[in-house]
């Protein structure tokens, strides 16, 4: 909800006056949720005005606010230059950010602007992030009309998938037709892959069906793809219809079928692929075919199975494997053969502080106070930190990063809304996770 100007100046400034008796991380969060309610540049300039008076115009997290805001929302990258000018030390995110912004406006002036950033950032010695490089090649393309080859081409998309900028990767899709490079199988298969994992599948299978000339990796790409987003049925076919044209699958087809098997539930479709790979096709067992095998029987309850499995792997089992059955077991209710998997993991790395957290839970819902209390202290006596989970989404042209019980976010609190909607909307569905499976508390 957009706040009317006179209204938000009120706000912010009653908002700030109580945010101060609490100290400066408090007036920087309130800052951040009140930059998300700006509908105008004279908005964001009041804010802006008041957090240099107040000694916080130069933190870090506040700026890259201000610059993304401006940018994005308001379109003002004028303005956005001056508070980037501004400042002495900005981080990787703040140059990534400008960056970004230039070469998005996909004009030379504006694309030469953000390599000369680039170059500037590098001078600096601040290491570009995985963000970086996709949008540093497209101003580089578009300004000395730079024609990378095929390879440059495939890590760029290789990138773009990984991180989920679709537009950048769809950019690259129409560079490579302009510029005459032509799909080849080997730039087909990383249209494919990014695309797959953007969830733009149609494009995906597009791709596919456009290739004159089609590798494994062109079906695994599509495998794995329609697996990754849940199209468990479909994925299958494309299995299927792979065989049929006599192409020979390889270990990683398996472990997109197995994905596709996981996510879909299918549990006997899954154990007769899993039997198959080595007796039908004789490809030797993976690690990642163990740990899904064990992830799809631990999910339907067949936990005596799991076991049996992990009990004759060819390989030893690893984090995957011991957390795909600590997972089941939870869900399940299993308590004992939980904290036997959490042991292993914490005989792999004991210095975990993931796995330490997760133990310290589990004896708390399952009410073993002296437990819990033994578990956090060994936390505190070997000084662990946890390192938390990090995602991100593309949404009309802006990257959403997320961090674990990060409420960081302006959104933070409809966004758990959301999620335990769907929650509830899974119990109607007969797929109840249980509210300790929701991490949306910051402690």
């Amino acid at each position: 909800m957009r706040i009317p100007h006179r209204q938000l100046s009120i706000v912010a400034h009653q908002g700030f006056g109580r945010q101060f008796c609490s100290g400066a991380s408090a007036v920087e969060s309130h800052a951040s949720s009140l930059l998300e309610k700006c509908a105008s540049l004279s908005q964001l300039q009041q804010i802006h005005a008041f957090l240099i008076t107040s000694g916080l115009g130069r933190t870090q997290f506040l700026v890259f606010k201000l610059i993304r805001l401006c940018t994005l929302a308001l379109s003002n990258l004028s303005y956005a230059r001056r508070i980037f000018d501004g400042l002495e030390n900005a981080n990787v995110y703040i140059w990534t950010a400008m960056i970004t912004a230039y070469a998005q406006e996909s004009h030379a002036p504006d694309c030469r602007v953000a390599f000369v950033l680039y170059t500037r950032m590098h001078r600096k010695g601040i290491h570009p992030n995985h963000f970086t490089f996709p949008y540093v090649l497209k101003s580089r393309m578009v300004v000395e009309g730079y024609r990378p080859n095929e390879t440059t081409v495939v890590c760029t998309l290789s990138a773009c998938g990984h991180l989920g900028t679709l537009q950048i990767g769809e950019w690259v899709h129409g560079f490579v037709h302009k510029s005459g490079i032509g799909i080849s199988c080997f730039v087909g298969n990383a249209l494919i892959d990014m695309y797959g994992k953007c969830g733009s599948l149609k494009e995906a299978r597009s791709v596919f069906d456009c290739l004159s000339l089609r590798s494994i990796a062109s079906w695994n790409s599509l495998v794995n793809g329609l697996a990754l987003h849940g199209y468990s049925t479909d994925a299958i076919a494309v299995f299927r219809e792979m065989l049929q044209t006599g192409a020979k699958p390889d270990e990683i087809t398996f472990v997109g079928v197995l994905n596709a098997c996981v996510h879909g539930g299918m549990v006997n479709e899954g154990w007769e692929f899993f039997l198959s790979i080595n007796r039908d096709y004789g490809i030797k067992l993976q690690i990642q075919h163990y740990g899904c095998i064990v992830d799809l029987l631990g999910r339907a309850g067949k936990l005596k199975e799991a076991v049996e499995v992990i009990k004759n792997m060819e390989v030893e089992p690893d984090e995957v494997v011991w957390g795909a059955l600590l997972s089941g077991c939870r869900v399940h209710g299993n308590r004992s053969l939980a904290d036997y998997s959490a042991t292993q993991l914490l005989d792999l790395d004991p210095q975990n502080a993931a796995y330490l957290l997760l133990l310290a839970n589990m004896y708390s819902e399952s009410g073993r106070w002296e437990d819990v209390g033994k578990t956090r202290k060994m936390i505190r006596e070997r000084g662990v930190l946890k390192t938390p989970g990090c995602s991100w989404i593309e949404i009309e042209n802006i990257v959403h990063e997320f961090y674990s019980a990060d409420k960081q976010h302006p959104q933070a609190g409809l966004i758990c809304e959301a999620l335990e909607s769907l929650l509830f909307f899974s119990k109607d569905l007969g797929n109840y996770i249980g509210m300790n499976s929701l991490n949306c508390d910051s402690t």
